[in-house]
């Protein structure tokens, strides 16, 4: 089940941040007194009564004129408005109702989202200011004064955000299902691939909108096999500011994410790895999916001696992080390759659901620690005790220390490059859970 989005939509400093950073608990946004200072979209999951939800910072305004505010407050309600499951409209009491806030909240209303206004900086605890009860004019329904500096009111509001969320539906149906995420920056191919796949075999398929999010999930049967393509298009809608869909195209990947066993990381051969590239492919290794980077549009690549293996090597080096992901590379256009992307999504699939036996397991790391020795620090040393499999998807091992803060991030690096050379794990994360003798 992919977690709900919340989008936080509002003029410039009326708090957007530090509402943002007060519900995920550490200090993410830049805050700052100065109009516009959130330069970059910020996103970070929370959860309330039991549910987890990711919530975007929307800030990237830049107050140039009131005319400009007003655009580009339009441009980011437009993109909440088809992105989020829930919008917070948030405004200041202090400064009042402006002809932005009812410009936003009109095509707020106009939308079938549930919208949620929040009157920040009401400071004070007891009776709420009469000029609270002015944003009653914007025709949104009820509103709740809160404090994001100081805490106050937030349980209130995040209470009404619960009430909205779409209802949870579990996709046991899907289970035997391959779940594929087809992720990239906009433009990079990802729905020629999939309709390449598609046009290819001829098989049956069926297109079922998404519960929450306008992508659209495929569905798709060939040689016995199930997969579930779940295509990430980005923002439908035409837009001059590039850099705002770019932005929320990363959100729509987060979310393909949660719900996948395999995300497929489309990279534009003519541009190599970008910076969003990695942010997306980072959230892919972060959240342990099995993935494969595409190298898409590659018969456009003027070729030369070694240039594929040269390509690779600089791939892994910008995205050194996911050095254990096969590389292929395609062409969405001519079908080059095509085959082989499914041949490695059953691949990769496959081994992040292996499971090692303890003893088998524990041979390994025997022969591992005598042959490099664990670290030691003020002469204590690490010692590792044994090792046991707790997961799969991706693949989790526990190990019992005598103590976790002696467990250096280069000895992680060597067992888990061993437990690579010996059964394989190739295209998924590996994750280590440490315990300590005693520990409960």
């Amino acid at each position: 089940m992919s977690k709900p989005i919340v989008a936080v939509v509002g003029r410039p400093n009326v708090g957007k941040s530090t509402f943002f950073n007060y519900l995920i608990g550490k200090r993410v946004s830049i805050i700052e007194d100065t109009p516009g200072i959130t330069r970059d979209r910020i996103y970070g999951e929370s959860e309330w009564r039991g549910r987890k939800f990711t919530l975007i910072d929307t800030g990237g305004l830049e107050p140039y004129s009131d005319d400009y505010i007003k655009k580009q407050m339009v441009r980011q309600a437009e993109i909440a408005i088809e992105t989020a499951d829930v919008i917070v409209l948030m405004v200041d009491v202090k400064t009042g109702v402006t002809a932005a806030d009812h410009d936003v909240a009109v095509m707020l209303r106009k939308s079938e989202k549930p919208v949620v206004v929040a009157v920040n900086k009401v400071d004070n605890v007891g009776e709420v200011p009469p000029e609270v009860y002015e944003f009653y004019n914007l025709g949104m329904g009820e509103i709740f004064p809160i404090s994001s500096i100081h805490g106050l009111g937030i349980g209130e509001l995040l209470d009404a955000i619960y009430e909205n969320f779409p209802e949870e539906k579990e996709e046991t149906d899907d289970d035997d299902w391959i779940k594929v995420a087809v992720i990239g920056k906009p433009n990079v191919g990802k729905s020629s691939v999939i309709n390449k796949i598609l046009g290819e075999e001829r098989v049956i398929v069926s297109n079922i909108p998404g519960t929450t999010r306008d992508a659209i999930d495929t569905y798709y049967e060939t040689d016995g096999k199930r997969y579930m393509f779940i295509d990430t298009a980005g923002i439908r809608r035409k837009s001059r500011i590039k850099e705002n869909i770019e932005r929320y195209s990363i959100i729509r990947s987060w979310t393909a994410v949660d719900r996948a066993d395999v995300c497929i990381i489309m990279i534009d051969a003519q541009e190599g790895v970008t910076e969003q590239d990695t942010k997306i492919a980072g959230y892919a290794h972060e959240q342990g999916k099995a993935s494969i980077i595409a190298i898409n549009k590659w018969d456009l690549v003027e070729k030369e001696t070694d240039t594929m293996e040269e390509y690779r090597k600089k791939v892994y080096q910008d995205l050194e992080f996911m050095n254990y992901a096969p590389v292929v590379f395609i062409s969405a256009k001519t079908g080059s390759r095509i085959s082989r992307l499914l041949e490695l999504i059953d691949f990769v699939s496959n081994q992040a659901a292996l499971r090692i036996q303890t003893g088998v397991l524990n041979d390994v790391l025997n022969d591992a620690v005598a042959m490099v020795q664990p670290p030691s620090d003020k002469g204590k040393r690490l010692k590792i005790y044994y090792m046991t499999q707790v997961g799969v998807r991706p693949p989790t091992f526990r190990l019992y220390v005598n103590k976790s803060d002696l467990f250096h991030f280069s000895y992680e690096r060597y067992l888990k490059n061993t437990l690579r050379n010996n059964f394989g794990f190739e295209g998924t994360p590996i994750r280590f859970i440490l315990k300590e003798k005693g520990e409960k």
